[in-house]
């Protein structure tokens, strides 16, 4: 029998672990949903026609129609799944704010915005590809971490002002401590924003965006009318933490590694299966349905558990930065509870869920962690 944390509501956690539940049914529906209609587009022949369209063209009007269509298809068959997921599932447990319009604009938006960077992304990967076949794991590896640095930093000034609004906070009390806290880290930021996250969702976030002079922190309307300055503190000071462990820069890193051997494991098997793989852009492009299977079954399969267990160990730093950094250390056992009940955070997970879906420690560890440390503290404070 699990012993519920005082300042969680056992009714609240007895919902989340329902709604967890579910969530991951959803989410496994729509991995498997995708497998079919990648497979079912390659093995349709709709890939090759498509990748061997505009005959004594250019083979950029075949990759532009090809990534359209892949992408379209792909939008239109997962659409009622996605529906039931994010709009109906979401209404069910009381958390969207959306109407049928307003989701269905936002995922117009996300298709949109999605569309231009698979057409960044692969574009540059099968430029790679023809111009350095035999190395072309090695090289877009590479790549691929000054992508990630510079996603980092252009998201939110590019790309989160597409899906919200972003006020100012003229809360003098509440951006003087975050000040503090961002300052007793290192930190500087070019700004505090409040997101108007409540046109979505009753749920609750913040964190800090952006690298360099795009970073800004940002408050979800709803925790900031459901959170006090000092728990507000506790959120943002966790985020400072992971500035101060150079999380970022460590993961780009650890993800450029983990990149390298799945294009390199790529390439081992697309080369077996397919002898023509690398021959042309045109094959390139009529096998990507199945070097994205390939691609999701290496990483999920080898880096899945290892890149949660990382992650989660990372969130453990960030805590414990936040807790020796803060004056209110309650109020972070205060925060984490309350977002739990709110949010609907499973706070007691089984182990194997924890283990293959958790990139956080669960809320009970972390409020069981946190009173630790607080006691710690005060006994040496007070022998």
């Amino acid at each position: 029998m699990i012993q519920i944390h005082p300042l969680l509501n056992k009714e609240k956690q007895q919902l989340a672990r329902r709604y967890e539940k579910e969530k991951r049914a959803l989410g496994l529906a729509s991995m498997i949903l995708s497998g079919i209609i990648l497979l079912a587009f390659y093995f349709a022949g709709l890939s090759a026609r498509l990748a061997n369209g505009f005959v004594g063209r250019p083979v950029i009007w075949a990759f532009l129609t090809y990534v359209a269509s892949l992408m379209t298809v792909w939008a239109i068959l997962g659409l009622p799944l996605s529906f039931y997921g994010g709009y109906s599932h979401e209404h069910k447990w009381n958390f969207s704010n959306q109407t049928v319009k307003s989701w269905l604009l936002e995922k117009l938006k996300s298709f949109l915005v999605s569309l231009f960077i698979a057409y960044m992304l692969l574009g540059l990967l099968f430029w790679i590809m023809a111009r350095f076949p035999r190395i072309w794991w090695l090289i877009t590896g590479l790549a691929m971490a000054f992508v990630s640095v510079i996603f980092a930093t252009l998201y939110p000034v590019l790309i989160m002002p597409i899906f919200n609004k972003y006020q100012p906070i003229d809360d003098q009390t509440l951006t003087g401590a975050l000040e503090r806290i961002l300052a007793k880290g290192g930190l500087k930021s070019s700004g505090f924003f409040k997101e108007d996250m409540s046109r979505q969702t009753k749920k609750e976030n913040a964190f800090l965006a952006g690298l360099g002079r795009t970073r800004r922190v940002i408050l979800g309307d709803n925790l900031m009318n459901n959170m006090t300055v000092p728990e507000i503190e506790s959120v943002i000071a966790h985020e400072v933490g992971h500035y101060q462990h150079k999380h970022i820069w460590k993961n780009i890193f650890l993800g450029t590694v983990e990149q390298i051997i799945i294009f390199w494991l790529l390439n081992l098997a697309m080369a077996s299966v397919f002898p023509h793989f690398l021959s042309s852009t045109r094959w390139n492009l009529t096998v990507l349905p199945l070097f994205a299977i390939f691609a999701s079954v290496f990483s999920g399969l080898f880096f899945g558990p290892l890149r949660l267990a990382l992650s989660r160990r990372f969130e453990s730093q960030a805590d414990r930065y936040a807790l020796e950094n803060l004056k209110d250390q309650t109020a972070f056992i205060t925060a984490m509870a309350g977002l739990a009940d709110r949010n609907l955070s499973n706070a007691y997970p089984a182990w194997w869920v924890k283990i293959l879906f958790y990139s956080h420690p669960p809320i009970g560890e972390r409020l069981r962690t946190a009173e630790k440390f607080i006691r710690a503290e005060s006994g040496i404070s007070n022998p």
